[in-house]
């Protein structure tokens, strides 16, 4: 298994992301990535890799990676495309200094999973920017 990690630009949070996502999969009724180069560890990617995406100089959220198929933009111009689960996953979050394109991240360096604790202790209420705060110090 590998995962892939891309830098969500313009994004300013996982709420956010998920918004700009569900838009642009109203148009194809799937969601896909696009981006101009096909992994060359496809086969890997897809036994069970996700896309680990870089918000605000942090990876703070994962999509599984359905499938990487060959894809075509608008203007022609050929493309490789990722195909994602639609359930973004919370991560404990890990500051990642900006790269271009994208990265592949072993299954050992990538950041765990966020528990739900949000919802048990009632963080969910709180503004995403101060839930970004409090975890980018540790406190959540």
């Amino acid at each position: 298994m590998l995962h892939i990690t891309k830098l969500a630009v313009g994004v300013r949070d996982i709420d956010h992301l998920r918004a700009l996502q569900t838009e642009r999969a109203k148009s194809v009724g799937f969601l896909r990535h696009r981006t101009r180069t096909m992994p060359r560890r496809k086969a890997e990617v897809l036994n069970g890799g996700s896309i680990y995406w870089v918000i605000s100089g942090s990876l703070l959220a994962r999509q599984r990676i359905l499938d990487i198929i060959d894809d075509e933009r608008e203007d022609g111009t050929s493309c490789t495309a990722l195909i994602l689960d639609p359930a973004l996953i919370a991560l404990a979050g890990r500051p990642t200094r900006p790269f271009q394109g994208w990265r592949y991240l072993s299954p050992e360096d990538a950041p765990p999973d966020l528990p739900d604790f949000g919802a048990i202790l009632g963080l969910d209420s709180l503004p995403t920017t101060l839930r970004q705060a409090l975890r980018a110090l540790c406190l959540i």
